[in-house]
This record gives structure tokens, sequence and C-alpha cells, in this order.
């Protein structure tokens, strides 16, 4: 073989090339914020982390950019948790058709979640994407209030002499009994990685034969068993409060999608042990006379990590009765909310909480609204 043939078949020798960084998979979906927000300084293409960190600026609906019901909103991005706000809000009317309903049509209604919910795993496998959400939801109609909630927002009722909760949040700890009686159902679901059993601690290998405090699907209180072998596993439900865990990775045991979601390292999926299901509060608004004052107050979890519903009902009772002649008054007092989460001394709390998620607020003015027969 002559040096012309090899020169003909060969490049020259040198180093390789680096290689090219995989290019990331665009979202068929753009980052967007809420059509509402327009004009308010978020761009609705671009990142919101290109204010930070030395700021997290408060978003609200422009002056003059009046909601259904003179509704109040506002928001403000997580601290660095990641690029984009995860939370997002929409806001409008509804045009809903009329239907008789008979107990077939009524058994449908029981599957209709969990069917959509198989609707958007699909589209999530076929765009590509993956991810979930929680889900709270108010709806007026023909003079009641329907709110819905998967997951862990919270929505309430202040009055001047009464706060409401009209949501609970659904959390490991708070459905740990059906998520215990699942596993105990269907056992392959934890692959022998963990155990159903709750327990007040982390049990260790010295636990072994001692008698210590339990808890399963069909105890609603504590009693004693001799630690075993299988007890040493990570439970299934793990940590109290806001740092509990469903199988050492979820914080919430309601909402939509999560289809992929497996716990890190291993093919055990999470999604059996989640419902799409929600809890339906119903208020009757010509029972309920509203006052010029009455509100509720929808917000994601950011806001309830640092604020409890009776803080949220003093800030509510000290702002509204002096500015009642502000026809803004309601989106100020949902940016005062946040405000509050954020530690400044000047936070009408004067607590020093903080809040690093993201926080939503909806306030609600339900004076005069219960009269209206449309769907918001």
């Amino acid at each position: 073989m002559s040096a012309d043939w090899f020169r003909r078949r060969f490049l020259p020798g040198g180093p390789l090339p680096a290689p090219r960084p995989p290019r990331p998979r665009a979202s068929p979906v753009p980052y967007r914020r809420p059509r509402f927000l327009r004009g308010s300084g978020s761009s609705p293409g671009t990142a919101d982390a290109s204010c930070r960190p030395n700021a997290r600026p408060v978003r609200s609906p422009v002056r003059g950019r009046a909601l259904p019901w003179n509704a109040g909103y506002a928001e403000i991005i997580n601290a660095e948790k990641s690029e984009f706000n995860e939370d997002q809000a929409a806001c409008g009317k509804l045009c809903i058709r009329r239907f008789e309903f008979g107990v077939e049509e009524d058994q449908e209604w029981l599957t209709l979640c969990p069917e959509e919910d198989e609707v958007i795993g699909r589209e999530l496998e076929a765009s590509g994407q993956v991810g979930g959400c929680t889900a709270l939801v108010a709806v007026t109609l023909q003079g009641k209030l329907y709110v819905a909630n998967a997951g862990d927002s919270r929505a309430i009722l202040v009055r001047r002499d009464e706060v409401r909760p009209l949501s609970s949040e659904f959390t490991p700890e708070t459905e740990r009994q059906r998520i215990q009686q699942l596993a105990f159902l269907y056992p392959e679901l934890l692959a022998g990685e963990f155990t159903r059993l709750e327990f007040p601690r982390r049990l260790k290998g010295d636990d072994l034969g001692q008698k210590v405090l339990f808890r399963d699907h069909h105890m609603s209180g504590w009693s004693y068993k001799c630690v075993e072998q299988s007890d040493l596993k990570y439970p299934l439900i793990h940590g109290q409060g806001r740092q509990a865990r469903l199988l050492g990775t979820l914080a919430v045991s309601r909402g939509l999608g999560d289809h992929q979601l497996k716990v890190l390292d291993t093919n055990i999926q999470l999604k059996p042990f989640l419902l799409s299901v929600p809890q339906v509060t119903v208020l009757d608004m010509d029972q309920l006379e509203p006052q010029e004052e009455d509100i509720v107050v929808m917000a994601t979890d950011g806001l309830w990590d640092v604020l409890s519903n009776e803080q949220v009902a003093r800030l509510v009772r000290s702002f509204l009765p002096g500015n009642r002649e502000d026809p803004h008054r309601f989106s100020e007092l949902a940016q005062m909310l946040i405000h509050s989460t954020q530690g400044k001394d000047d936070s009408p709390t004067q607590e020093g909480q903080v809040s690093y998620d993201d926080v939503s607020v909806f306030v609600i003015p339900l004076h005069n609204q219960g009269q209206g027969r449309s769907s918001h």
C-alpha cells in the first residue's frame, strides 16, 4: 500500500474534536405566564430568572385590566429552585351545557378524572415530556361556589368573624391510611424495598427485637410491635408535616400527571399511589349572604408554608377596612400577602418568615356576586 493510497483514504492525524453536548429537546409548549399578566413586565416567552438573584419581583395584572368579579392576583417566582415559575394560574368565564343526569351518567363522573389523567399521560408521552402538577379550582355557578382541590394548595373563606377552610391538603401524611392500604393490597408496588408500616422514627439494626410504636392502614392510633428485619426497610411514608415524603420522593398524594415518575435509581413507580380525584367543597352563596369584606383566598403551598389561615385572616381584616375606596384593593391585598412571605423588615407579620417557593395568590371578593347566574 503506497503513501498515496493512505492519503486518499485517511484524514491527517490530530486530536479528535470535542463531542458536542446533546441539544435539549425543545418543549412543544413554550413557557408562558398567565395571559392576564400581559403588560405587567412579564415577557411571555422569557424566563423570570433574568430578574434574579438580586430581586424576586411580585407580579400582578396592570391597573385597568380587571379580572372577573374584580378578583385580585399576584405571584412571585421561587428563589432559584428552578429557572422558571412552576406555578400557573388562569381566570375567565366558562360556558357549560346543561345535562339531565341519571344513575348511569352519575357513575361515569366517578371515572372521569382518572380517564382524563390517562389522556394527559398519553399526551406527555407522545410529546416526550415528563412531569405533573397539583390543581386548585374555584367555579361559581347558579349561586354556588365550587372549590375543587387535588394537591397541597389551599383555599379559605375569610369573613369579619370567621375563617373557614374550603379545601383540604392532600399529602402523604394526611392520606397515610389510603396509601398504606394500597401497599397492603398490592405489596408488589413496594418491590421489597419499602415497608408500609409507620414508625415514630427511622429504625436501625439495634432496634431488632425491641418493642416500638407503629401504625398500619387500619389504625388511626398507635400500637406496639417487636421490630423485625423487614421493619428496617425505608418507610413508605417518611417525615412529618411539610417534610413528609411518599417513597422518599413526592410531597403530595393527589394531582395530575407524574405517570413516568419513579423512585431514584429504581423502577418503583409512584403513580399507583397518586389520586387524580379532587375533593369538592360547595358554598351556597345565597345562604352565606356575603358582606362587603368577605373574600376567598386561594394560594399555592408557597404561601401556606409560612402563613397560617389565622395569620392570613388578620392581614385581610387589617387591610380591607382602610382601603374601601380603592378599586384595586384586592390586587394590592394579594401583593401584600406575598410580601408577607418574604421576611422583609416592613412585612405586616414582622416575623421574618421567608418562603423560597413559587407563590401564587388569588383574592376573590364575594359581596354582590351570589346573584349572578353565569359561571366563572
